[in-house]
């Protein structure tokens, strides 16, 4: 029983260490780490610490997996897909934390307020108006913690 344990063992850590040495693990992580500097304007560790204590793979599956193999993909710019990621949560309705998260991405990623504005408006249609307005509201907080002001929205 021991022996089976140990091979057990010892399999695993195998896997575990081809995996997570493999090129492709280590340019998923890089390329991940990078979007997510543009992403968060550069605290993308502080943000991922924030995890370790209570789910640490999920900011490995974060980082290597939605950001380093899905928004890393090269048909469309961060600018778009930033975009479309601050509809589909003003769409949800209920992740305020991360949609004013990828708002302020957005704003990184080279968005103008306006657009961002636009786009969360046009969710009325698609997902009622609360969320629209929840949307809004969260634009609002950030836009405000930026010092973007109404002037600035014209622009």
């Amino acid at each position: 029983m021991i022996k089976a344990l140990l091979f057990l063992a010892t399999l695993i850590l195998g896997v575990i260490t081809t995996v997570y040495a493999s090129p492709g693990y280590i340019d998923n992580r890089a390329r991940g780490m990078a979007t997510l500097d543009i992403i968060t304007g550069g605290d993308t560790k502080l943000r991922l610490d924030t995890l370790t204590d209570i789910a640490p793979e999920l900011g490995v599956w974060i980082t290597n997996f939605a950001y380093g193999d899905v928004v890393s993909r090269p048909g469309l710019d961060l600018r778009s897909r930033e975009l479309a990621t601050v509809a589909a949560l003003t769409a949800l309705g209920n992740a305020e934390p991360q949609l004013k998260s990828h708002i302020g991405g957005a704003l990184n990623a080279g968005c103008k307020p306006t657009e961002i504005l636009e786009v969360i408006m046009q969710m009325a249609v698609y997902a009622g108006f609360p969320a629209s307005l929840n949307g809004l509201s969260a634009a609002r907080t950030v836009f405000n913690d930026r010092g973007i002001t109404a002037g600035d929205l014209s622009k």
